[in-house]
């Protein structure tokens, strides 16, 4: 088995590393860490539109570059060395994973181009406000009506919240079951709320869904 990475792969390393030492330099970030939004959005269209990194592992069929975890993880590799500050994981490694595993065709090809293309920001809220990740303490609740839910609760530790225009959430269903929902919407019912971080190069938010 192969463990190392391929001439490729440490190709692309190299372009990514040299990106980030131009983009985001140390003044750069902390600049950026006392900022309200906790990104440049020039940077992020770089990024987006002259590397591709928000297409990375999403399938070509839906406007991504179609590679696969290993290329995703080093670029999370090199953002982490240069500190990057941007939603590149709330959205391109979170949210786009989320809809790629759980959503159906049509949730794709509405959701995934927009998300390879950087034009959309997302982000996944699964936390509840006492902090529960695991899936038994998940109390948003999710109510059908017709052809579409509505969601009540509050989840926390949402990373790049205050950003995001798309947001996957956790929530269960009237028969006890969990699923995740697409709110593409966050101007209808949904209140965000800044939250102080451990790390002020990741943005957090409070959401509370209002029957959205």
């Amino acid at each position: 088995m192969q463990f190392s990475f391929s001439a490729e792969q440490e190709e692309f390393r190299s372009v990514i590393r040299r990106f980030l030492e131009a983009k985001s330099p140390t003044t750069a970030v902390r600049a950026l860490m006392e900022g309200d939004t906790g990104y440049d959005p020039e940077v992020w269209k770089a990024l987006s539109a002259d590397l591709g990194l928000t297409a990375l592992h999403i399938p070509e069929e839906y406007g991504g570059a179609g590679f696969g975890v290993t290329e995703l993880a080093v670029a999370c590799e090199e953002m982490g060395r240069a500190l990057l500050c941007a939603p590149f994981f709330a959205s391109t490694v979170m949210a786009a994973t989320a809809i790629l595993q759980a959503g159906d065709d049509d949730q794709k090809a509405a959701y995934l181009p927009g998300l390879a293309a950087g034009e959309t920001i997302a982000t996944l809220a699964v936390a509840e406000p006492n902090g529960g990740w695991n899936g038994g303490a998940i109390a948003m609740s999710a109510t059908e009506y017709g052809a579409v839910y509505r969601l009540h609760g509050s989840k926390s530790y949402v990373l790049d919240g205050m950003n995001a225009g798309l947001v996957v959430v956790a929530a269960r269903l009237a028969n006890g079951h969990l699923g995740l929902f697409v709110v593409s919407d966050l101007s209808d019912g949904v209140t965000r709320t800044p939250l102080k971080s451990m790390d002020p190069t990741r943005k957090l938010a409070r959401l509370d869904f209002n029957n959205t």
